[in-house]
Protein backbone atom coordinates (compact mmCIF):
# COMPACT_ATOMS: atom_id res chain seq x y z
CA UNK A 1 0.00 0.00 0.00
CA UNK A 2 1.35 3.33 -1.02
CA UNK A 3 0.14 7.10 -0.16
CA UNK A 4 2.02 10.13 1.16
CA UNK A 5 3.21 10.55 4.45
CA UNK A 6 0.68 13.32 6.31
CA UNK A 7 2.97 13.79 9.09
CA UNK A 8 6.67 14.00 9.00
CA UNK A 9 9.22 12.15 11.50
CA UNK A 10 9.40 14.89 13.56
CA UNK A 11 5.94 16.32 13.46
CA UNK A 12 4.25 12.61 14.34
CA UNK A 13 7.23 12.28 17.17
CA UNK A 14 5.95 15.51 19.16
CA UNK A 15 2.28 14.16 18.58
CA UNK A 16 3.49 10.51 19.90
CA UNK A 17 5.40 12.25 22.88
CA UNK A 18 2.24 14.25 23.93
CA UNK A 19 0.70 11.79 26.06
CA UNK A 20 2.21 10.74 29.00
CA UNK A 21 2.72 6.98 28.82
CA UNK A 22 4.49 7.67 25.85
CA UNK A 23 6.79 9.50 27.10
CA UNK A 24 7.09 7.02 30.19
CA UNK A 25 7.33 4.05 27.82
CA UNK A 26 10.44 6.19 26.21
CA UNK A 27 9.10 5.83 22.43
CA UNK A 28 10.88 7.14 19.57
CA UNK A 29 10.36 7.12 16.34
CA UNK A 30 12.97 5.61 14.15
CA UNK A 31 11.70 5.66 10.44
CA UNK A 32 8.57 6.93 8.59
CA UNK A 33 7.68 5.72 5.34
CA UNK A 34 4.83 5.52 3.29
CA UNK A 35 4.47 1.81 4.13
CA UNK A 36 5.89 1.15 8.04
CA UNK A 37 6.65 2.80 10.74
CA UNK A 38 9.44 1.86 12.64
CA UNK A 39 9.33 3.20 16.90
CA UNK A 40 11.93 2.02 19.98
CA UNK A 41 10.97 1.42 22.91
CA UNK A 42 13.89 1.26 24.89
CA UNK A 43 13.94 -1.45 28.15
CA UNK A 44 12.64 -0.15 31.42
CA UNK A 45 13.11 -2.61 34.07
CA UNK A 46 9.33 -1.76 35.08
CA UNK A 47 8.56 -3.84 32.37
CA UNK A 48 9.29 -7.17 33.89
CA UNK A 49 6.83 -9.28 35.46
CA UNK A 50 8.47 -12.36 36.84
CA UNK A 51 11.82 -10.99 38.44
CA UNK A 52 12.90 -14.31 38.52
CA UNK A 53 12.53 -14.75 34.99
CA UNK A 54 13.07 -11.42 33.63
CA UNK A 55 10.62 -11.46 30.67
CA UNK A 56 8.88 -7.73 29.94
CA UNK A 57 4.98 -7.80 30.85
CA UNK A 58 1.76 -8.80 27.98
CA UNK A 59 0.32 -5.80 29.07
CA UNK A 60 3.72 -3.71 27.57
CA UNK A 61 3.45 -5.26 24.10
CA UNK A 62 -0.06 -5.05 23.86
CA UNK A 63 0.42 -1.17 24.76
CA UNK A 64 2.97 -1.06 22.15
CA UNK A 65 0.94 -3.30 19.38
CA UNK A 66 -1.46 -0.54 19.70
CA UNK A 67 0.03 2.36 19.69
CA UNK A 68 2.24 1.50 16.73
CA UNK A 69 -0.41 0.08 14.70
CA UNK A 70 -2.28 3.55 15.68
CA UNK A 71 0.80 5.68 14.46
CA UNK A 72 0.86 3.95 11.30
CA UNK A 73 -2.74 5.64 10.18
CA UNK A 74 -1.68 8.93 11.68
CA UNK A 75 1.31 9.26 9.59
CA UNK A 76 -1.16 8.98 7.04
CA UNK A 77 -4.12 10.68 8.42
CA UNK A 78 -2.01 13.10 10.46
CA UNK A 79 -3.94 12.19 14.48
CA UNK A 80 -4.45 9.04 15.82
CA UNK A 81 -7.62 7.23 16.18
CA UNK A 82 -9.55 5.41 18.72
CA UNK A 83 -9.21 1.59 19.26
CA UNK A 84 -12.28 -0.41 18.39
CA UNK A 85 -10.52 -3.52 18.67
CA UNK A 86 -7.28 -5.36 19.17
CA UNK A 87 -5.94 -8.97 18.67
CA UNK A 88 -2.50 -9.37 20.08
CA UNK A 89 -0.43 -12.81 19.88
CA UNK A 90 2.85 -13.74 21.96
CA UNK A 91 5.92 -15.33 19.98
CA UNK A 92 8.39 -15.51 22.33
CA UNK A 93 9.28 -14.04 25.86
CA UNK A 94 10.61 -10.14 25.58
CA UNK A 95 13.94 -9.85 27.66
CA UNK A 96 15.94 -7.58 28.64
CA UNK A 97 16.56 -5.09 25.67
CA UNK A 98 15.07 -2.49 23.72
CA UNK A 99 11.97 -3.18 21.46
CA UNK A 100 12.05 -2.53 17.79
CA UNK A 101 7.96 -2.04 16.69
CA UNK A 102 7.35 -1.66 13.33
CA UNK A 103 3.44 -0.78 12.09
CA UNK A 104 1.68 -0.82 8.59
CA UNK A 105 -1.33 0.17 7.20
CA UNK A 106 -3.85 -3.01 6.40
CA UNK A 107 -6.98 -0.86 5.31
CA UNK A 108 -7.81 2.62 5.42
CA UNK A 109 -11.92 2.96 4.99
CA UNK A 110 -13.89 6.22 5.59
CA UNK A 111 -14.91 5.29 9.17
CA UNK A 112 -13.17 2.00 9.95
CA UNK A 113 -9.44 1.48 9.56
CA UNK A 114 -7.16 -1.50 10.43
CA UNK A 115 -3.82 -1.58 10.62
CA UNK A 116 -0.70 -4.19 11.89
CA UNK A 117 2.43 -3.99 14.20
CA UNK A 118 5.34 -6.13 15.22
CA UNK A 119 7.72 -6.55 17.50
CA UNK A 120 11.10 -7.35 17.46
CA UNK A 121 13.95 -7.54 19.66
CA UNK A 122 17.63 -6.87 19.28
CA UNK A 123 18.47 -9.84 17.26
CA UNK A 124 15.53 -9.40 14.95
CA UNK A 125 13.03 -11.99 16.57
CA UNK A 126 9.40 -11.70 16.63
CA UNK A 127 8.30 -11.28 19.92
CA UNK A 128 4.85 -10.30 19.43
CA UNK A 129 2.47 -9.11 16.72
CA UNK A 130 -0.97 -8.13 16.22
CA UNK A 131 -3.44 -5.75 14.63
CA UNK A 132 -5.64 -3.01 15.14
CA UNK A 133 -9.38 -1.49 13.80
CA UNK A 134 -9.74 2.16 14.28
CA UNK A 135 -12.53 4.23 13.90
CA UNK A 136 -11.11 7.11 11.51
CA UNK A 137 -14.31 8.46 10.84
Amino acid sequence: MTGEVKLEKQELEARLLKAPFHRWLGLSIVEVTPEEITIRAPWREEFVVNAEAGYTHGGILAALIDIVADYALAARLGRPFPTIDLRVDYHRPAMQGDLICKGRILKLGGQISSAEASIFDGKGRLLASGRGVYLTS
